[in-house]
């Protein structure tokens, strides 16, 4: 999070100008947004998939819904959406360019392009008019953003009345002993995936770090409430490994 005056802020381990995360954080998924789906599957040993359909299967998609996602750059979520929502619309932002191309050469998005929007934007100051979708999604992009609390904001102004966002991101596990031995995973294991897959340790270890630097379940639910969500409510996936954290706009 930034600092009070917001003149600093985390990048993994680093301190930096808040004014310069965002670019950063850029550079990163740039690097990366070539490998970024082979990358997934093999940290997560595909479970990152699963998590996913269980994003779905509580958010519960209707036919005839307008979803924004956002830092949804390869359209994950979008397909998903889409596939299981006849009539419904999908628009995918992320502040990425390399991330939105990768997403348009997936076979999904062939199939599904007449359903597909695809814009580059910025998840604290969103390119939409306000009350303009029934839902907003973002998976493994908050932890990214300089400040939360402004994206949180967002997200309430371009929902409709009665809309909802859900929110999956990586957290905490409620065990000290597990949370030792994931992090041991994590720091030792997943840079060196990086160099391997990647050809970029940096960027993975930027991202091991910024998990870290996430707030637990109960701290970012509150946060949730202070943006104006009502109904908050979060789940725990793989014993909180990640989590997923939905509140509805009443």
């Amino acid at each position: 999070m930034s600092d009070k005056d917001g003149q600093t802020t985390h990048f993994g381990r680093q301190t930096v100008d808040a004014d310069a995360k965002a670019g950063l954080v850029e550079g990163v998924f740039s690097s990366v947004a070539s490998r970024y789906d082979v990358m997934n599957d093999v940290m997560s040993g595909g479970v990152h998939r699963l998590w996913k359909d269980a994003m779905m299967d509580w958010l519960a998609p209707r036919p005839g819904q307008n979803l924004l996602d956002v830092a949804g750059g390869t359209g994950d979520i979008a397909f998903r959406f889409l596939k299981r929502a006849p009539g419904s619309r999908a628009t995918v932002c992320d502040m990425t360019a390399s991330m939105l191309e990768e997403g348009r050469k997936r076979a999904e998005a062939t199939a599904l392009e007449h359903q597909l929007t695809w814009v580059q934007g910025d998840a604290m100051a969103l390119p939409f008019a306000d009350s303009s979708f029934d839902v907003y999604t973002i998976s493994f992009g908050i932890r990214n953003v300089t400040r939360i609390e402004d994206a949180l904001s967002e997200a309430f102004r371009v929902l409709r009345p009665g809309g909802r966002m859900v929110v999956l991101e990586f957290s905490q596990l409620p065990n000290p002993l597990m949370q030792w031995a994931y992090d041991r995973y994590s720091f030792n294991v997943i840079p060196t995936m990086g160099q391997v897959i990647a050809r970029d340790r940096d960027s993975y270890q930027y991202l091991v770090e910024s998990i870290r630097n996430f707030p637990d379940q109960e701290s970012f639910a509150q946060m949730i409430r202070r943006a104006g969500f009502d109904q908050v409510r979060y789940r725990n996936l793989s014993m909180g490994i990640a989590a997923l954290h939905s509140g509805w706009k009443i």
